[in-house]
């Protein structure tokens, strides 16, 4: 098996993390590899705001968790009273992705960037979870201007990274994969 399928396939979201930083030169790459995703009509929709305060992560998490207990579902709800839950797992820095909002495919665009960066960020050694709560931050207004992301873009998703702990055992999904394809001759 080649590199880059054995690390496709090695990746798990990672919920614990060092507390130590991710280094620059690391920290670059992952976003390099996000920036060379494919993108709808080559419209290259996105814009990362890389978040490593820990104030302002934990900013964004409580943010979070306000709106989510106004859901109407109820396991959304319960998640945002969690007083325990952290949306990003105590990871040092986190990646929120915006898309130009009159892209062909901002949404689209926004996840083949994310997924570019978690496949980059497991090459690396470094742990990453896709943080969909974290869309919820972005209900009020004002929190595009706390962090600066430019009008006309929409906060998609957020990304957690982290080194991953020493001794930390990811497991593979339990689902069996044959059902979720078919191959017409």
């Amino acid at each position: 098996m080649n590199d880059v399928i054995k690390t496709i396939k090695n990746r798990r979201s990672v919920r614990k993390f060092r507390e130590d930083q991710i280094k620059d030169d690391e920290l670059h790459e992952i976003i390099e590899s996000g920036l060379s995703a494919p993108s709808g009509h080559n419209d290259q929709s996105w814009y990362f705001t890389v978040v490593r305060n820990r104030d302002i992560l934990n900013d964004i998490s409580e943010g979070s968790k306000s709106e989510m207990r106004k859901s109407a579902i109820d396991w959304i709800a319960g998640s945002g009273r969690n007083e325990n839950l952290r949306i990003f797992y105590n990871a040092p820095l986190a990646i929120i992705v915006s898309a130009r909002k009159d892209a062909v495919s901002p949404l689209v665009d926004a996840c083949a960037a994310i997924e570019n960066m978690m496949i980059a960020a497991e090459s690396l050694n470094i742990g990453s979870c896709w943080i969909g709560f974290s869309k919820f931050y972005f209900n009020n207004p004002e929190s595009y201007k706390k962090l600066g992301i430019p009008e006309g873009y929409e906060a998609q998703y957020a990304v957690a990274f982290g080194y991953k702990p020493e001794g930390l055992k990811l497991t593979p999904p339990e689902k069996k994969r044959e059902k979720y394809y078919n191959i017409i001759n």
